[in-house]
């Protein structure tokens, strides 16, 4: 019933249980898990918990927090990972000005270089924007890419929303929808026609009502999905069919059988 289309299985918080978390996924109607690299080191490592389970594929890219990493080789091997069989997106990439852990200059100009490359591959983008909503809309314009992507927890205006949407990408909804005061995001599901709305936790990060304080993980993804609901006023089951097919038709997952 559910896809979480944006997880972080990768990062340390899940090297005690990683098995335990991914079965209590599938046992919770989750189909899918995408686990999504931010450095060269998490990259590999999230392809290689994609091959180990059938219900995780990967995306690989560097994070704006990385960029001042990047050097010769961080592409050459971008794009031998982009090439494996369980690897469906491009990301996480974007822009972050909120911390600013590398310059706004080296993030815009790495930015801009992963989309080149992510156009390249034909893989679908998965896009980080915190604090930087104006530069990214005004980036992602400017790209000649044609094959779409997520605006990964989004945290916009309805306005900016409609703007993602004219240019073809995917809106996704994370745990912060299940917060109080959350009135912006809230707005932002209200808008969004549900064909074009996923659902993700960024586990093990921004964990859902009631589990807030504690781990996220792929399983809390239905928290999301029925606040959703709540929202549009629709059942959980239309919401969890719906963005399953979103995720489906964004980065080429298997359809399962009825």
């Amino acid at each position: 019933m559910f896809v979480d289309s944006h997880a972080h299985l990768e990062m340390s918080e899940f090297d005690r249980d990683r098995d335990d978390v991914v079965r209590r996924a599938t046992e919770g109607g989750i189909d899918y898990i995408v686990t999504v690299g931010t450095t060269t080191r998490e990259c590999r490592k999230a392809v290689a918990i994609a091959r180990a389970h059938p219900s995780v594929y990967a995306a690989v890219g560097i994070h704006p927090h990385d960029t001042q990493g990047i050097d010769a080789t961080t592409y050459v091997l971008l794009k031998k990972l982009a090439r494996e069989e369980k690897v469906v997106a491009y990301g996480e990439i974007g822009l972050d000005f909120f911390r600013n852990l590398s310059s706004p200059e080296i993030q815009t100009r790495c930015f801009e270089e992963q989309l080149a490359i992510a156009a390249d591959l034909g893989l679908p983008v998965i896009i980080h924007d915190r604090d930087a909503h104006r530069q990214t809309v005004a980036i992602l314009k400017n790209w000649q890419g044609s094959t779409g992507g997520v605006i990964h927890c989004f945290s916009g205006d309805a306005a900016m929303a409609v703007s993602c949407l004219e240019m073809g990408f995917y809106i996704s909804i994370a745990g912060p929808v299940t917060f109080a005061k959350s009135d912006r995001l809230w707005e932002v599901v209200r808008q969004v026609p549900l064909n074009r709305l996923l659902i993700e936790t960024d586990a093990p990060y921004l964990t859902p009502q009631p589990h807030r304080g504690k781990r996220n993980e792929p399983a809390y993804v239905a928290l999301t999905a029925k606040k959703v609901a709540e929202i549009k006023g629709l059942s959980v089951p239309e919401v969890g069919w719906a963005t399953t097919d979103n995720a489906i038709n964004l980065f080429g997952l298997p359809r399962k059988s009825a």
